[in-house]
């Protein structure tokens, strides 16, 4: 059981590390800020993180 613990452990740790994780840590977030909204799809969250990440990139290199 504790091989079994640890390997989750690493898991979670990985996908917090690349950003796997983000619609989950989204949608804690927005239970706590905006229980009274509806919140995003995760496709809609998405195409709303594409667009957050790249809307600033005006030039190659």
């Amino acid at each position: 059981m504790i091989l079994v613990e640890r390997l989750r452990t690493a898991w979670q740790l990985l996908r917090c590390a690349t950003g796997d994780d983000a619609y989950e840590r989204y949608l804690e977030h927005h239970r706590r800020t905006h229980p009274d909204r509806p919140p995003l799809s995760r496709r809609e969250f998405f195409i709303e993180e594409q667009r957050r990440k790249w809307s600033g990139v005006n030039r190659c290199c």
